[in-house]
């Protein structure tokens, strides 16, 4: 690999987070972008998105990892990373990637977990890869090159990072998905009249695709990944005393730096 990881301890409140995740079934969180109107005034621009877990650490459903196994060399990369990078998928004919990439990427998400009376919000820049081309576009390169700088590398595992494929990571994002899912990112040009043909035989609604390395589907597959540099977490089971924190990713940690420093703070709710 031509970058390297970080390898920094884990975000302080990166398992707290996680243990939340954990015990809500199906979660969605809500995802901020800014795009602009027709005055080029800049404005808030919000949809909600399955939340697909910490880069690049997603574990596979059965049918998922079989398919991996059948198509895929060694049935995926080996699990030599983990980070505090939350990330999603999405299709690159949509308005989120080029959102991002006018306003340097940046984003924000907001978890309100029901269940557990709990808000999280994660603010910072987001990072999509999967550009299947030959000769990688410059913004995937400077994207790998921004999420290799969260990565951490997982107890001694240095040996295999050398095994460890960009094209095997998002293939796996690709392989969560069903088969009706992945023919999602076949589906005519989103936001297109239905009333005007797609031009393009291959596009149509309800296709299923089983193949992982489907050209088509591929070239419009996507993940973003979410560097968080700011993250609150809002406590509201006891409403009588409801409780707030915040981390703020340090400046070194902000620029790539191995040293990553989280301050933390408890305010008013």
């Amino acid at each position: 690999m031509n970058t390297s990881p970080a390898t920094s301890q884990r975000a302080p409140w990166r398992d707290i987070l996680d243990s939340h995740l954990q015990q809500t079934q199906g979660y969605e969180f809500t995802i901020a972008t800014i795009g602009y109107d027709a005055r080029n005034r800049p404005v808030p621009r919000l949809r909600t998105c399955g939340c697909r877990g910490f880069f690049p650490e997603l574990e596979l459903h059965p049918k998922g990892q079989e398919a991996m196994d059948e198509q895929v060399e060694g049935g995926g990369n080996p699990p030599v990373f983990e980070s505090d990078m939350l990330c999603f998928t999405t299709d690159a004919r949509m308005e989120k990637i080029p959102q991002l990439e006018s306003s340097g990427n940046a984003i924000e998400a907001v978890f309100w977990l029901k269940d557990l009376m709990t808000q999280w919000r994660i603010k910072g820049t987001a990072y999509a890869i999967g550009d299947p081309t030959i000769n990688v576009t410059e913004n995937e390169k400077a994207s790998r090159e921004k999420i290799m700088k969260g990565l951490r590398v997982k107890g001694h595992n240095d040996g295999d990072i050398t095994n460890w494929t960009w094209d095997k990571a998002v293939t796996k994002y690709f392989a969560n998905h069903s088969p009706v899912a992945r023919g999602s990112f076949r589906n005519p040009q989103p936001g297109m009249p239905r009333s005007q043909s797609p031009g393009n035989p291959a596009l149509s609604l309800g296709q299923k695709v089983t193949d992982l390395h489907d050209h088509v589907s591929r070239n419009n597959f996507r993940v973003v990944v979410i560097y968080p540099e700011e993250v609150e977490r809002l406590d509201l089971t006891n409403q009588e005393d409801g409780r707030r924190w915040k981390w703020i990713l340090g400046e070194g940690g902000a620029n790539g730096s191995l040293d990553v420093q989280w301050n933390e703070t408890e305010v008013w709710p």
